[in-house]
């Protein structure tokens, strides 16, 4: 008789490593016996839950719904069963971690380091990227966005909030001109984040403010990029105070338009609907919203 909880747990296993021998070894279970657990958590669903051939293991859509129900129950079991064998339970395994590109600076680095050193049972495979991700089904933790459209049975926690400003390069404006005023923005060139501002409009000036309708010339999800371009010359930029900050005091890039005030978006941390959150994702959470997280770089 096949021990279903065992199922469930090698059910869960695959659909996030998408690879059936690497599991059976993890678990110290035989492939042929791998597959038989999985076969026996569809027998009792009543549906196909992965699409596997000789190559490739993917989820179904049923097999993602029932992944998001199943995947909480075993994380809470496995930690109250770790609650049983010793006095704290203390966050621990790999967090999975999927952010934009502007993180990838030293600032972001430090809050890493400060964490890790912290909690050193908890390691870290993070996704650097802006693109819309399946959590479920990538076996996402945590992200972190700035913009982002919540999937039905995902929450947002707000971190911190980031100021954007108007930047380009000097050469650029010396070309161009230096605008006086929102208005002198209109039909400008504009390097434009594909997941706010795709066709270049922008409201200056809080909610009292105006809207402004620049030309993009540019349009990518990856804000690298479009920093690189600012800097290269190529046009006017929106981007975080925290990426910009050192390009303009070394003068790679100008404030366009200081005195205006620039949107002001938060940096929302996403995850599942969990009722009960590993504590390696509570903690982490914790500390990106405390006066060592975001609080000490964001300025």
């Amino acid at each position: 008789m096949m021990d279903t909880l065992l199922s469930l747990r090698v059910f869960a296993e695959v659909a996030e490593q998408k690879n059936f021998s690497a599991v059976a070894e993890r678990l110290g279970l035989s492939p042929a016996m791998t597959s038989k657990h999985v076969k026996h958590v569809e027998a009792r669903v009543g549906a196909r839950l992965l699409n596997r051939n000789s190559r490739n293991v993917s989820l179904t859509e049923a097999g993602a719904q029932y992944l998001q129900t199943v995947r909480p129950l075993l994380d809470g079991l496995t930690e109250a069963e770790a609650q049983l064998t010793t006095d704290s339970l203390s966050p621990r395994g790999m967090l999975r971690l999927s952010m934009p590109v502007w993180m990838s600076n030293p600032s972001f680095a430090k809050i890493l380091t400060a964490y890790h050193q912290q909690n050193p049972h908890v390691t870290f495979d993070i996704d650097l990227s802006g693109r819309k991700i399946n959590m479920v089904e990538e076996g996402i933790d945590l992200a972190l966005r700035v913009a982002f459209k919540l999937d039905d049975g995902l929450i947002a926690r707000k971190l911190a909030e980031v100021t954007f400003q108007m930047v380009a390069a000097p050469k650029f404006l010396d070309s161009f001109g230096r605008p006086k005023t929102p208005d002198d923005l209109n039909n400008a060139p504009m390097l434009a984040y594909s997941q706010v501002a795709a066709d270049g409009r922008i409201k200056f000036g809080g909610e009292e403010g105006m809207d402004v309708k620049l030309r993009p010339i540019l349009v990518s999800a990856n804000e690298s990029m479009l920093h690189q371009a600012a800097v290269a010359g190529m046009g006017f930029a929106m981007l975080p105070n925290w990426a910009a900050q050192n390009d303009v005091k070394e003068g790679r890039l100008e404030v366009v338009l200081p005195i205006v005030a620039w949107p002001k978006l938060h940096i929302q941390a996403i995850y599942a609907d969990r009722s009960y959150l590993p504590a390696k994702v509570r903690s982490f959470l914790d500390f990106l919203a405390g006066p060592d997280g975001f609080s000490s770089v964001l300025k």
